[in-house]
């Protein structure tokens, strides 16, 4: 489980949380759903990933979601989104308004879209300031 980000600890505690499967296999097999959400899944591996590799990990909302932000020390350095494939024109919207929203409200340059299998690196411009999107695989990622 996992809280949204804040400065503020009391509003912190306030939000709600995000809870994922600490074992893959349990959320596939007890996991209740009515369709396979590849998503959810390849979001719940970066996760755990995340939690491996000693991160602080937290999530970001505001007008749109960031799935993941990490913390180092008292401050975010990285904003990560976690979606199967950007070929919908929907999905890669949403997923890169939420990066870019993260990326402003912790003034970072730099962000990560984490997808099945798309290798990319893109520059997008907003409100004149330019954001570099890194965009992985996330089995090449888990390499890294």
């Amino acid at each position: 489980m996992f809280i949204r980000y804040n400065y503020s600890l009391k509003k912190q505690l306030q939000y709600a949380k995000k809870i994922y499967f600490i074992d893959q296999a349990l959320a596939v097999n007890v996991g209740f759903r009515v369709s396979q959400d590849h998503g959810r899944l390849l979001e719940n591996i970066v996760f755990l990933e995340l939690i491996r590799r000693g991160k602080d990990v937290y999530y970001h909302k505001d007008k749109q979601e960031c799935d993941f932000v990490l913390r180092e020390k008292s401050k975010i350095t990285t904003a990560v989104q976690v979606c199967v494939s950007l070929d919908n024109d929907k999905t890669r919207e949403r997923e890169i308004a939420g990066l870019v929203e993260a990326m402003e409200a912790y003034q970072l340059t730099a962000g990560l879209i984490l997808t099945n299998d798309t290798s990319a690196t893109e520059t997008i411009i907003v409100n004149e300031k330019s954001y570099q999107i890194t965009i992985l695989p996330v089995w090449l990622w888990c390499l890294t």
